[in-house]
């Protein structure tokens, strides 16, 4: 747990969405449908047919001209948003986010549940009452380590593909590369197709690569 950061999205539109998301032990937060409608969304589900009225999710150039959306307006609700988060932190006595990510002990189940058949107790659980707790690593609430990709990233193939074709790059020079691709290369060609977009851009005739 200490070497991954945690990050929870769905329905999160309150401060107190966010403090309940952070005791459960996340540390990063999404939003999306909140800050939609801090621009102007409406709601009218049509974002994938291209009439959106309030024109967000839209390329019609008259339908655009409608939308009266500013980046302020998403800046002052997460701005409120986090005046909530502060007031709910006092009020339950912690000083920084660090300390409220994953104090479930800080929740408590509504008392309306008790005859429920939801059994949130596992949820709730302080991370060093799981019956794994300790079994690998140590017992953490949060992210405390960062992890060195230079390893895992390095040995990429797309680095090989670059130094074959590095005169291709430089003078144009046509150029013949061979490699073995596994599952494993899951990303191929993304770092070379990259710099032949920053060399050439769309200017290749099609098949001259």
């Amino acid at each position: 747990r200490g070497r991954v950061t945690l990050e929870t999205d769905g329905q999160l539109r309150t401060g107190r969405d966010v403090m309940i998301a952070a005791l459960l032990g996340a540390e990063r937060f999404g939003f999306a449908t909140a800050p939609l409608i801090a621009m102007g969304c409406i709601m009218m589900r049509k974002c994938h047919l291209n009439t959106c009225p309030v024109g967000i999710a839209t390329q019609d150039p008259v339908l655009r001209k409608k939308f009266e959306g500013m980046p302020e307006h998403v800046v002052n609700y997460l701005m409120l948003v986090a005046e909530e988060v502060r007031v709910l932190m006092a009020k339950m006595g912690f000083r920084t986010m660090d300390d409220v990510i994953g104090s479930t002990e800080a929740l408590r189940v509504d008392p309306s549940l008790s005859g429920s058949v939801l059994n949130l107790t596992p949820i709730l659980a302080p991370a060093h009452q799981l019956p794994d707790a300790g079994k690998i690593g140590k017992v953490e609430r949060r992210k405390f380590y960062g992890q060195e990709h230079f390893m895992i990233l390095q040995p990429l193939k797309d680095r090989v593909l670059l130094q074959d074709f590095k005169r291709t790059f430089r003078f144009g020079d046509a150029a013949y590369g061979e490699h073995r691709v596994s599952n494993l290369d899951r990303t191929v060609g993304t770092l070379l197709s990259h710099e032949l977009y920053k060399r050439w851009g769309n200017s290749l005739p099609p098949g001259s690569c």
